[in-house]
């Protein structure tokens, strides 16, 4: 909307309105699992057909199956490794046959390769640093690069919301993997989701022009049948005492962040960490 001297505000669309996804087509990356399933979930449960992205053709269908019959949404399963720019190109071009728009893209997809011997970064190899910037970095540009020209821009709209983490924000305590098998988090993916998070403000700023908002969701750690010590050693770094619940605790600010409640956020860096940064 342009900007009008005078206007007076509009009050006529409610709460649930806002939050409401009827009509809208959500791509999420690496959407098969995890954070990744729990978005296109809520984002399916408030009304938006939705394709999920997986480097495995098998999960990606599969979990689109699990969301069509909780939700009697459309759900698309597209297989898309993100480090490879003809694959994201094909994925893009595949949604935009099957439902003819692209409203939402949920950059989720990530991964790091991390055990306890290779984790340091003295030991770090240079083989791995590079699969976990193409994935958790380049990806997130090459899919916002083609669903952008390619739907969003022609369509003067769309809402794109990037996944950092704390680990972009924060110097980690390495001391929660004491004692346990857990590699941990790597001086890559720190990069990474830190690259992530201030590329979000960029792409906010150059898209904003084409009505096409950028956010971002920084999780803290979310539990995953972890050990009793590491739960412990986590949950004694974060205020509320506690790691995030998978199934419930991603899927409001996704919704949020994907919908017309959002309509003046943009270049935003939303933290889901239980309060962990704010220490």
């Amino acid at each position: 909307m342009p900007y009008l001297k005078g206007a007076k505000c509009d009050r006529t669309m409610n709460v649930t309105n806002l939050f409401d996804l009827s009509g809208k087509v959500a791509i999420v990356t690496g959407g098969a699992r995890n954070l990744g399933y729990d978005m296109a979930l809520a984002l399916a449960e408030a009304g938006a057909d939705v394709a999920i992205t997986s480097r495995k053709l098998a999960d990606a269908q599969k979990s689109a199956r699990n969301i069509a019959q909780a939700t009697g949404r459309r759900a698309f399963g597209v297989e898309c490794d993100v480090r490879f720019e003809a694959q994201v190109e094909a994925m893009v071009d595949a949604v935009l046959a099957e439902f003819g728009r692209i409203d939402v893209l949920i950059n989720n997809a990530g991964n790091v390769l991390s055990t306890p011997q290779n984790k340091p970064l003295e030991q770090r190899p240079l083989e791995e640093w590079e699969f976990t910037i193409d994935v958790n970095l380049k990806g997130v540009f090459l899919c916002t690069k083609h669903v952008v020209a390619k739907a969003m821009k022609p369509a003067r709209g769309g809402a794109i919301i990037n996944m950092g983490s704390v680990a972009g924000m924060l110097g980690k305590d390495h001391r929660v993997y004491r004692d346990t098998p857990m590699g941990g988090v790597t001086i890559d993916y720190v990069a990474a989701k830190g690259g992530v998070i201030s590329m979000t403000r960029e792409m906010a700023c150059w898209l904003a022009q084409y009505n096409i908002r950028v956010n971002c969701i920084s999780p803290g750690g979310f539990w995953r049948n972890h050990s009793e010590t590491f739960t412990k050693q986590y949950s004694d770094l974060v205020p509320m005492g506690r790691m995030g619940e998978d199934g419930k605790e991603i899927k409001g600010a996704a919704v949020f962040l994907a919908s017309e409640a959002s309509s003046y956020v943009t270049g935003v860096n939303l933290p889901v960490d239980g309060g962990m940064s704010a220490w």
